[in-house]
């Protein structure tokens, strides 16, 4: 596991330190969970809400554990919180080609394809961002209720 923080540099947008957690994890269900784990002991440790936070990366590791990945490849996940009132959650793999989509319609009973609808409903704005070296990044931005929508209770 590669850990990356940058608490304590200021941001060239803001007087405030930006905040900001990378971590690579194994492209499996397990480092799925984990990225969600990390997500909620950052966000404590930031005094931040996490709930909706750990729902959006939940969602977005898990579909580069099981959709956005080469074998033998990790997937990225970054949480950057460079002004008291927005999170940005960054997930990284290396499945460019492998480009998600909301799905529609899919039954309530079904077990998959709702994930991008879920985090769609929660996110105040998502999009996906291709990288140089075969890689793309799917990311979100949510409100911290500071000045914006909450992230958590």
């Amino acid at each position: 596991m590669n850990l990356e923080n940058s608490d304590r540099y200021p941001s060239a947008q803001s007087t405030l330190p930006a905040r900001k957690f990378c971590v690579r994890l194994s492209s499996t269900r397990r480092g799925a969970r984990l990225a969600r784990l990390l997500t909620v002991e950052r966000l404590r440790s930031w005094e931040m809400p996490f709930e909706t936070a750990a729902l959006v990366v939940a969602e977005l590791a898990s579909n580069a554990a099981l959709h956005g990945s080469a074998p033998g490849r990790d997937f990225r996940l970054t949480l950057t919180l460079a002004t008291e009132d927005t999170l940005r959650i960054e997930v990284t793999d290396t499945r460019p080609g492998q480009v998600p989509t909301v799905r529609t319609g899919a039954p309530l009973d079904s077990e998959g394809g709702r994930g991008l609808q879920l985090v769609d409903a929660l996110a105040d704005r998502w999009g996906i961002t291709s990288r140089p070296g075969a890689h793309k990044t799917v990311w979100a931005e949510l409100g911290t209720g500071a000045g914006g929508a909450a992230v958590g209770p």
